[in-house]
């Protein structure tokens, strides 16, 4: 069997999938990519036994047939190939491939597709689709907040919840909560489920941030994504998410208002003087000041900063982690953030000033303990 294909078109394709492939697996069948040529087009399958990712493109063929072929050395021979066709020989008895170029002939041993895991079934599934965009962002605005806690699975995804009008995106690990809305996502019934870290991260780089119709769609264990010729299925976490809508305090009757990114910038400077294992800086609240302050006993470092605000409320000094809030001020959008607050040991809720059109970012942050 033999088929001939771009050689930058085939790279292309191999890298969006190949983040799926562990470098210690168990099995070394989860080392290859899954070659299966049908007529003129070749789907290529990379899995981890949680994650399948598909891509398909076309190639000229004249038999149908299926290899596995090593992912590790077949991306890094077509990284350093100039774009060109490449002729892949098959031997459907022995496995070998011959990979031929315009001025080389490579040779690797492939292995049986039988062997090759079996991909989950989509049925039962039910489905929705939404922009490529819309995704690609809620993953983006979530994801950072996600546990990397195994001892509590449900936390190490993000929390589908879809109702007929939108569709909610929750993270959380327990320090901080991350809670995106889309209104033009209209999901055919109300359900919830929790898809892990890793196969986000994947989507994330695979799809395409523009308005371009997906497919998305989940069974009892399962999600899939559908794009074009790509696909992504995952295993569902089974486990029960929190219950985050009692964490979000109801009412937060102070409001701070600062401009992002001078609040931002203050935080990265004056965060290089704050104790490592806590980043705590120290927020000082009094009328149109804000001052910030971290010190490192430790080693005696100390930093402090003044800038102006906007505050109604009575004179607050509160804490948290730096490193928290200057991951969530990067996926606010717009010029200003607000910070809605109560007291010194409840959470603050973050929120951009400027709403988008069809979406609502709301993030809350615990505090820390001050150290006085």
């Amino acid at each position: 069997m033999k088929f001939i294909v771009s050689s930058s078109t085939l790279l292309k394709q191999l890298q969006q999938i190949s983040g799926v492939i562990n470098s210690n697996t168990v099995l070394p069948i989860l080392e290859d990519f899954l070659f299966l040529i049908d007529k003129n087009e070749l789907t290529v399958v990379a899995t981890d036994l949680e994650t399948v990712m598909r891509v398909k493109l076309e190639v000229e063929a004249k038999e149908s047939g299926r290899i596995c072929i090593p992912a590790k050395i077949l991306i890094d021979s077509l990284k350093n190939l100039p774009d060109q066709p490449l002729t892949f020989h098959i031997d459907l008895n022995s496995y070998a491939v011959e990979i031929t170029s315009d001025n080389g002939k490579y040779k690797v041993m492939g292995e049986n597709p039988e062997n090759f895991p079996k991909e989950p079934a989509a049925d039962d599934t039910t489905s929705f689709t939404m922009t490529a965009t819309g995704l690609v962002t809620a993953i983006n605005k979530t994801l950072f907040a996600v546990s990397n806690d195994d001892l509590r699975p449900a936390m190490t995804g993000v929390f589908f919840e879809l109702s007929p009008e939108s569709l909610t995106f929750v993270a959380t690990d327990a320090h901080r909560l991350v809670k995106y809305v889309r209104t033009d996502v209209k999901c055919p019934k109300a359900d919830t489920f929790i898809v892990p870290k890793k196969p986000l991260n994947l989507l994330k780089s695979a799809l395409p941030d523009n308005d371009s119709e997906i497919k998305v769609s989940y069974s009892q264990n399962h999600f899939f994504v559908q794009h074009d010729g790509a696909q992504m299925i995952c295993r569902l976490i089974d486990a029960r998410f929190p219950d985050y809508k009692v964490v979000i305090p109801k009412d937060n009757p102070y409001r701070l208002t600062v401009v992002k990114n001078d609040f931002q910038n203050a935080l990265k400077r004056v965060s290089v003087f704050a104790n490592k294992s806590t980043n705590q800086v120290a927020l000082n609240i009094t009328g149109s000041e804000l001052q910030l302050s971290a010190q490192d006993v430790d080693f005696s470092f100390e930093g402090n900063e003044r800038m102006s605000c906007q505050y109604t409320g009575s004179d607050l000094q509160i804490a948290f982690n730096a490193k928290f809030l200057i991951e969530m001020l990067n996926v606010a959008e717009g010029d200003e953030i607000s910070i809605d607050l109560a007291t010194a040991t409840k959470a603050g809720i973050l929120r951009p000033s400027e709403k988008e059109e069809n979406e609502d970012l709301l993030m809350l942050v615990m505090p820390l303990m001050l150290n006085n």
